[in-house]
């Protein structure tokens, strides 16, 4: 076709561990369960990505949350029953987390 550039084509990976790997696929309930686990790596219930050890930083747990209600707030009478459900027992876990996380301090 005239004016179209197609993409040139790019050389396989050098192994098996620079190929990318499957993605599990986007829905909102995968969305809301990522920033469920953003906000557990920060309450220090779940190891960071990035090391091997756990660490608290309410803070950011509490923007985790956060973000969560705001989300919750902004999709109300959007969501399915599974999807509405989901979202209150994961800020309702997260909540009690956070509230048991900040009483440890």
């Amino acid at each position: 076709m005239v004016g179209v550039k197609e993409n040139p084509p790019t050389a396989p990976p050098a192994s098996d561990e620079e190929a990318p790997q499957a993605l599990p696929p986007l829905d909102f309930s995968t969305f809301v369960l990522s920033l469920a686990s953003t906000a557990m790596v920060h309450l220090g219930q779940l190891p960071r990505p990035d090391s091997e050890g756990v660490m608290r930083d309410l803070p950011a747990a509490k923007q985790a949350i956060d973000m969560l209600t705001m989300l919750e707030e902004k999709t109300r009478g959007n969501l399915d029953e599974s999807e509405e459900k989901l979202m209150r027992s994961v800020l309702y876990d997260l909540r009690v987390a956070y509230v048991d996380a900040s009483k440890a301090k």
